[in-house]
C-alpha cells in the first residue's frame, strides 16, 4: 500500500476545470417552478438532491443573478419537476432564455398544495415549500420541504451527463 502526501500549498482549481469535471457527474434534470405574489417562474437544474426524510425535505440551488431569483424569494414555495425521457425540448425551454409565458405554453400543468405548477407526465413532483435558504457562492441553497408529492410509474428517467441528455430504462418490479 502506497501513501501519497498532499502538497502543503492548495493549488487552485479554475472554474472551468471545475465545471468540465462537474460535466461528468450524472444527475436527473428538474424544472424547478413556483406561482404566487412574486408570479409564475420556472427553471431548469440538475442541482437538486434529498436532504432528510423526517421531515422530508430536498434542496435546490439557485444562481442570485437568474431573472426567476425574485419569483422563487418572494413566492416561498416551489415544485420539483423531474423531468421524464422525451421532456428534452421543454428542459431547454427552461434552461434558456425563453420569455417565461411561452416556457409554459409548452406543457400540461395542474397544481397541489402550495400551488406551484405540476408537470403533468413528470417522472415524480415535489411540492414544497421553502424553509431555509443559505448563500454559498453565486447561489442560494433553497431548503424545501414536501408538502404534497405526485409519483409516475409509466415514464423513463432522464439525466444529464456529460453535456448530454441519457434515458434511464425503469425496471419491472420483482
Amino acid at each position: 500500500m502506497s501513501l501519497h502526501t498532499l502538497p502543503l500549498t492548495p493549488i487552485s482549481v479554475e472554474k472551468q476545470e471545475f465545471r468540465h469535471a462537474m460535466s461528468r457527474l450524472g444527475a436527473a434534470v428538474n424544472i424547478i417552478t413556483t406561482d404566487g405574489p412574486g408570479g409564475r417562474a420556472g427553471f431548469t437544474a440538475s442541482a437538486v438532491c434529498s436532504v432528510t426524510d423526517s421531515p422530508p425535505t430536498l434542496l435546490v440551488c439557485l444562481n442570485r443573478s437568474a431573472s426567476v431569483y425574485p419569483a422563487f424569494m418572494q413566492n416561498q414555495m416551489l415544485c420539483v419537476n423531474t423531468l421524464a425521457a422525451g421532456h428534452e425540448t421543454l428542459s431547454g425551454l427552461f434552461g434558456g432564455k425563453t420569455p417565461m409565458a411561452q416556457r409554459f405554453i409548452a406543457a400540461e400543468w395542474s397544481t397541489l398544495v402550495t400551488g406551484a405548477p405540476i408537470l403533468a407526465g413528470a417522472v415524480a413532483s415535489f411540492d414544497c415549500k421553502v424553509t431555509q435558504v443559505v448563500s454559498v457562492g453565486t447561489h442560494d441553497i433553497l431548503f424545501c420541504e414536501a408538502q404534497a408529492l405526485v409519483c409516475n410509474d409509466n415514464t423513463h428517467g432522464l439525466i444529464y451527463f456529460d453535456r448530454g441528455y441519457h434515458h434511464l430504462m425503469r425496471q419491472e418490479a420483482s
